[in-house]
């Protein structure tokens, strides 16, 4: 009856480990990253009495977790994925919103043009010329605006990348920490640590949503993580952080370094919320800064070349209408030598939205954009000929020493430096500095056609220009020496440029005069007005307008493919949290039949022991008698 009675309690013992596993799963059913619990049984070995084989009971072998490695890598993956598109998204759904919001840049352009539309209509009207300024402070205030908002989602980055950081560094020393536990608990021989080792796979997830890891699973039980191209996160026990330094070129953009070697990995981290920080910094928010910037330069280089042709009511030529940030230059830290750099804008039309770094070997400078692309330089870098590369003229002095670099940021600073130059209405050059009429006699059919300033600087400008034409095609300015024209070429002289249409005939006379009528004359003013849609960028293929267009444009891409890589990163999540919850999630229905059958099996084990101790105490009885 012994043998009956330990085949009972073995019996009993395993219904009660079976129990308390079920009343764990239950507990846990609601637990992140909880794997249900298994119990694994074995029979013992059978006695032989006489002829036969007798079963002696039940061993509880193991109680384990149930657990898909491949499942559990492929949710962190889209864990990784799902995370690095959820910021993604909401980064750029909130540059969408600035763009589009109370401070759209096309709403302030109409607006300017449309009060430069009155002041043409009314140029002497000192109510439209009030107007037209406050409209252009309006314009500057909208490119500052938007400036600042880019620049207060930049610091938001800054912080997160900071803070996400913080919080990998965090989860890789729990993570050691649970190596060390879960190593030592194989070790002792005790089974699977079932809970420690989900404790872990919940932190790796978790770092996994944060940067992409890759997971490597070591025979001690340990697992090792890795970001980028081998940078460690965890090794063994041990856990080796992440740091943010400042950018060598400026100090207020973080860059990703592993603490201990120092060394920049911002370029190697792709994945997670993290991956997608800067990911979001160097793609959408740097080009958008630097397209916005660009628009502003295009718009107050061509406004004030045709402002200066102009004349105020003042009897002056027109000034600068407009004020842009100008070119960055940012030296690196590591710099050894004295060397300098100064940039200026020369050619708008060639200017790129990107960013540029010029380096020195020891001998000869190259300049490559932040891409890494070469571009090519004309010039020897002196003041009397400068380097010049994609609309920037470049002048490099002092003593550099090999290595030293700088980098050129030309329209980053552009908007937040945009605003009206003037102040004082009367300022403003609607009228045309030069007035043109044709002889009463002519003969032939040449009339002007228009008259422009090439040069408002030249001091003869204004004063009156006799064109007397000798022949057909010969003509003499102020009975000078007789110049060949050329039907449909321009007349040039003084800083002015005058076009005619048809064809002058012999001893037919042309004047162009000082303006005296620049109070009540448009003339400028329509051609200002023109500038809106007048091709600045791209070499003259785009206009202001354009530009802004292309930025909407550009940022609403970004977002609109940001938006549908969430929607299909969180249907593949969903997919694979489903099948790895479909192996290793609690289903409350198994559990509850699993808790009959444990509950009926232990009640059936604590019979078996009841009739043991019968049958024994009828035995003792039957001895005793």
């Amino acid at each position: 009856m012994a043998d009956l009675l330990s085949t009972g309690v073995s019996g009993l013992l395993a219904s009660q480990i079976g129990l308390s596993t079920v009343s764990h799963n239950v507990a846990n059913v609601n637990t992140d990253g909880y794997s249900r619990q298994t119990v694994q049984f074995s029979a013992r070995p059978a006695q032989q009495l006489g002829n036969f084989y007798v079963g002696t009971g039940v061993n509880t072998v193991a109680v384990q977790r149930a657990y898909s490695q491949y499942l559990n890598t492929a949710l962190w993956t889209a864990s990784s994925d799902q995370s690095r598109a959820a910021t993604y998204q909401s980064l750029t759904a909130q540059i969408n919103n600035q763009l589009s919001g109370s401070t759209n840049l096309q709403t302030s352009l109409d607006a300017f043009y449309g009060a430069l539309g009155d002041v043409s209509n009314a140029p002497a009207d000192a109510a439209a010329r009030g107007v037209l300024l406050a409209r252009a402070n309006a314009l500057g205030s909208t490119f500052q605006a938007l400036s600042g908002q880019f620049n207060q989602l930049n610091g938001q980055v800054q912080r997160q990348i900071g803070d996400t950081v913080d919080s990998i560094n965090s989860d890789s020393t729990s993570i050691a920490k649970l190596n060390e536990q879960i190593r030592t608990a194989y070790a002792s021989g005790k089974g699977e640590p079932s809970d420690l080792l989900d404790q872990r796979d919940a932190l790796i997830k978790k770092v996994s949503g944060e940067v992409g890891v890759t997971v490597v699973q070591q025979d001690d039980h340990t697992v090792s993580l890795f970001v980028g191209n081998g940078q460690s996160l965890v090794n063994g026990s041990n856990a080796y952080q992440l740091a943010t330094a400042p950018n060598q070129y400026d100090p207020t953009r973080l860059e990703i370094v592993g603490k201990d070697s120092g060394s920049v990995i911002t370029g190697q981290v792709g994945g997670g919320s993290l991956g997608a920080l800067l990911d979001f910094r160097t793609n959408v928010l740097d080009p958008a800064q630097n397209q916005l910037g660009r628009a502003a330069v295009a718009m107050a280089s061509a406004f004030n070349a045709q402002h200066a042709q102009g004349m105020d009511l003042n009897g002056n030529l027109g000034g600068a209408f407009f004020n842009v940030g100008a070119p960055q230059v940012l030296n690196s830290a590591s710099n050894q030598g004295t060397g300098t750099l100064s940039a200026n804008i020369s050619g708008v039309g060639a200017l790129t939205a990107k960013d540029y770094v010029l380096r020195y070997d020891g001998s000869a400078w190259s300049l490559r954009d932040t891409a890494g692309n070469a571009v090519a330089m004309t010039g020897t870098g002196t003041a009397a000929d400068p380097f010049k590369a994609d609309g920037l003229s470049l002048v490099v002095g002092g003593a550099p020493s090999a290595g030293d670099s700088f980098q050129v940021r030309p329209t980053a600073a552009a908007a937040a430096g945009f605003g009206a130059a003037i102040t004082d209405p009367n300022k403003i050059a609607a009228a045309a500095p030069l007035a043109g009429s044709a002889g009463a006699a002519n003969k032939g059919s040449g009339s002007i056609g228009g008259i422009a300033v090439t040069d408002p600087s030249n001091a003869g400008l204004l004063g009156t220009a006799n064109i007397v034409f000798t022949s057909p095609t010969s003509y003499t300015i102020n009975g000078g020496a007789a110049q060949t024209y050329t039907p449909g070429q321009p007349i040039n002289a003084n800083g002015w440029s005058l076009t005619l249409n048809g064809t002058p005939a012999a001893n037919d006379t042309f004047t162009l005069k000082a303006n005296t009528n620049a109070r009540g004359d448009n003339g400028n003013a329509l051609a200002l007005g023109k500038v809106a849609n007048l091709g600045v960028l791209d070499n003259g293929a785009t206009s202001v307008g354009r530009a802004y267009g292309q930025l909407t444009s550009q940022v609403g891409s970004a977002g609109s493919l940001a938006k549908d890589a969430l929607t299909t990163q969180n249907a593949v999540y969903q997919q694979a949290l489903q099948s790895q919850q479909g192996v290793s999630g609690v289903n409350i229905d198994e559990e509850a039949a699993s808790l009959v059958r444990y509950q009926q099996a232990y009640q059936a084990s604590a019979q078996v022991i009841s009739t043991a101790s019968q049958i024994f105490d009828a035995l003792l009885s039957a001895v005793r008698n």
